[in-house]
């Protein structure tokens, strides 16, 4: 039995990392999936790629900062699958790491809106059409930083994951009631594009790894399966909390 059998999932930011890792392993389970994102030509290679192994996806252009984008995936989505249970807000960027003083109001405000202000619209957009289909799952990606400080890190995506965080629980004490369940999940260092600059330079690796108290950085399919809890009917009586999937970074 397909863990995901019957379920329709909208993932943003699924071109590459974990968003393309959850993408393939929803499909693996059943899900008909929608991905995400603005580079259209690596979302679509991905598509091709679960449909070469026999699942069903499409993949949508979808810029998280415009609501206008939201409005179409998701029309897309429902014209395409029929209904929408289950939307992973996924799509983030690194910020610079500075010092308070050193961080531009730009940089500030990029972050804010791709990490924080794309989660809020996925959610707000997301939340009727899966009203319309009984309930279903929100699953938003924030960090272990979301939970813990930083003193070498970025100001701006150290708050835009507590945004991430506290807004998760918010909306899942609003929709308890109506069979939405909301919950975030809080990777540590794993290895995708995104942190591709960290993983390349030994002196920051070396630094990530020795706060990891298994030594190592993780695989995107380690949070990709985390994601897939949440996502399923397992998970029926959670809602509003924070999976960790750290290495046990944020125990110490």
């Amino acid at each position: 039995m397909h863990r995901l059998a019957d379920k329709v999932a909208l993932i943003s930011g699924a071109a590459r990392g974990m968003g393309a890792s959850e993408a393939r392993l929803f499909a693996k389970e059943g899900a008909e999936v929608v991905l995400g994102d603005i580079l259209v030509d690596d979302a679509t290679k991905v598509v091709e790629e679960i449909r070469m192994n026999g699942g069903e996806a499409i993949s949508v252009r979808l810029d998280v900062t415009k609501e206008t984008n939201w409005k179409d995936a998701i029309a897309t989505t429902i014209r395409q699958f029929g209904k929408l249970n289950v939307l992973v807000n996924n799509a983030g960027i690194s910020g610079v790491r500075a010092r308070v003083e050193n961080t531009t109001l730009h940089d500030w405000n990029r972050v804010m809106e791709v990490n924080a202000t794309g989660v809020f619209l996925g959610t707000k957009m997301g939340i009727p059409a899966i009203r319309q289909s009984g309930g279903g799952s929100i699953i938003n990606v924030s960090s272990v930083l979301g939970l813990v400080g930083s003193h070498t890190g970025s100001p701006e995506y150290v708050t835009s994951k507590g945004a991430i965080r506290l807004f998760t629980k918010m909306v899942a004490l609003q929709y308890a009631k109506e069979g939405i369940r909301v919950n975030s999940v809080h990777p540590g260092s794993i290895i995708t594009p995104m942190t591709e600059q960290a993983y390349s330079d030994p002196e920051l690796s070396r630094s990530l790894v020795s706060r990891t108290p298994m030594g190592r950085w993780g695989k995107p399919d380690e949070v990709a399966y985390g994601v897939l809890y949440l996502a399923s009917d397992e998970s029926s009586f959670v809602t509003g909390a924070e999976l960790v999937i750290d290495g046990g970074w944020s125990a110490q």
